[in-house]
Formats: structure tokens, C-alpha cells, sequence
């Protein structure tokens, strides 16, 4: 009887290390989308270009996400000004319409694919959610660049 005990023993603790193991490192692009959803969850993102510099400009923001498909020309400059001054860090992504699907802007149909997408401008994280690997790459990302 108490070899038996000692086998389920021994494989729950393989199971759990290969749980564990990190299958891949993570990119920086990857990191943005899962700490944006931990965010979302969390109630700490802010989405929209006039909500994000008002939190940029009280300091609440933590991360801000730019997109380089702004029309506005002023408010880019404006968010970057801001960024620079209150040292918040800055990432920017090519596509707006990549960043509001990050950011639960879309309607997600029965085969999981996102529809009507709403593109986003700028999109500031105040509130990190919890504790994740995406949020310490991006910590150690911001602070080697």
C-alpha cells in the first residue's frame, strides 16, 4: 500500500514541473497583449486618446501604448511629451485596429475570430493586474532600452 501512495506522489510532481517550464520566451509584442488583458480584467485600462492624456498628465498611468496610424500628428507629440516628462514608458504598435483587438474593442464570433474591429490610439494601463512573466519582461524590457 504505501508504494502505491508513493507513485501518484512521485507524477503529480513531474506534472506540475512540466507545468511549470516555459514552453518558448516571450516577446515583447506577446508580453504587451497578455499584461493589456490582465489590465482589461483587472479594470486598470484606459482606452481612448482624451481619457489617456488626462492619465498621463496625472501621473496614474504605469505603461502607455501608442499607435504609429494616428491621424493626429499633435497628438502623438502630445502623448510622447507627456511620456518623456513624467517618465512613463512608451511602446508604440504599427496598427490601431491590432491594438483596440488587444484592448476588447471587437466582437469575437463562434470560431473565436475577432469582427468589427474598433481601432485604438492610445491605450494607458494603470492598473497592472496581478503579478505576471509578460509584466517582468516588459519591466526589464523598459529598463534596457
Amino acid at each position: 500500500m504505501a508504494s502505491e501512495g508513493d507513485v501518484p506522489q512521485s507524477i503529480e510532481v513531474e506534472v506540475a514541473a512540466d507545468a511549470s517550464a516555459p514552453s518558448h520566451k516571450m516577446t515583447v509584442e506577446e508580453a504587451v497583449q497578455d499584461v493589456l488583458r490582465r489590465s482589461l480584467i483587472h479594470n486598470g485600462l484606459i482606452r481612448g486618446m482624451r481619457q489617456g492624456v488626462k492619465a498621463l498628465d496625472s501621473r496614474r498611468a504605469h505603461m502607455c501604448v501608442l499607435s504609429d496610424s494616428c491621424d493626429e500628428a499633435e497628438y502623438v507629440k502630445l502623448v510622447e511629451a507627456l511620456c518623456a516628462e513624467h517618465k512613463i514608458p512608451l511602446i508604440k504598435v504599427s496598427d490601431s485596429k491590432k491594438l483596440g483587438e488587444w484592448v476588447g474593442q471587437c466582437k469575437i464570433d463562434r470560431e473565436g475570430n475577432a469582427r468589427n474591429v474598433v481601432g485604438a490610439s492610445c491605450v494607458v494601463i494603470c492598473d497592472w493586474g496581478e503579478e505576471s512573466e509578460a509584466r517582468n519582461i516588459l519591466l526589464q524590457y523598459f529598463e534596457s532600452h
